[in-house]
């Protein structure tokens, strides 16, 4: 019998100051059982960095979710739709190989990869060469400390604060907040 995923709720209020977005957001997590809780994490970091964009492309009319990840993969981790349901943003995180990420460049607007973990060096290494193409792809790198310490939020039942200021996503709860600089790549 296939394990079924862990359903996650977080009440996320963004605050990004870099873009004059405030807005709370009610979202649910399906955790894939292979999934570690710090990649749920960075998906959640992901939606917050990008969350302005549901004003800034789709002027508030559109949708910004979480997509089927590591269940079904030809979704996204992270999408946004405009109100005709036309992918404006695909977001995917951790390592995925270069024929997914140019695909997804074909459906999407823009394509933005949150990288993370130790690895995630030499993955850009063996990957940078193969995703020169591709004008509306965006590359960033997670800060391993960073994506480590985010698996102290991760609760069934979560009450998050994102605020983005000058780059710097800052991500807590009531006890534990997270600085998060993601270096861009590409």
């Amino acid at each position: 019998m296939a394990l079924k995923s862990t359903i996650f709720k977080a009440n996320v209020a963004v605050a990004d100051i870099d873009h004059g977005y405030y807005a709370d957001h009610a979202l649910t997590l399906a955790r894939h059982p292979s999934e570690t809780d710090e990649r749920m994490m960075v998906r959640l970091v992901a939606l917050a960095l990008n969350a302005h964009q549901l004003q800034d492309t789709c002027g508030g009319d559109g949708t910004l979710a979480f997509g089927a990840g590591l269940s079904d993969p030809d979704e996204p981790d992270v999408w946004l739709r405009d109100f005709t349901s036309r992918p404006r943003l695909w977001v995917e995180v951790g390592q995925p190989e270069e024929k997914p990420v140019i695909k997804a460049c074909g459906k999407a607007d823009e394509v933005r990869v949150y990288a993370f973990s130790h690895s995630a060096d030499i993955w850009w290494r063996g990957i940078e060469t193969k995703l020169t193409r591709p004008q509306n792809l965006q590359v960033w790198r997670i800060p391993t400390a960073a994506s480590q310490q985010l698996t102290a939020l991760a609760q069934r039942s979560m009450q998050l604060q994102a605020t983005v200021q000058e780059g710097v996503l800052t991500l807590g709860d009531a006890s534990t907040t997270v600085d998060i600089e993601p270096l861009r790549w590409r």
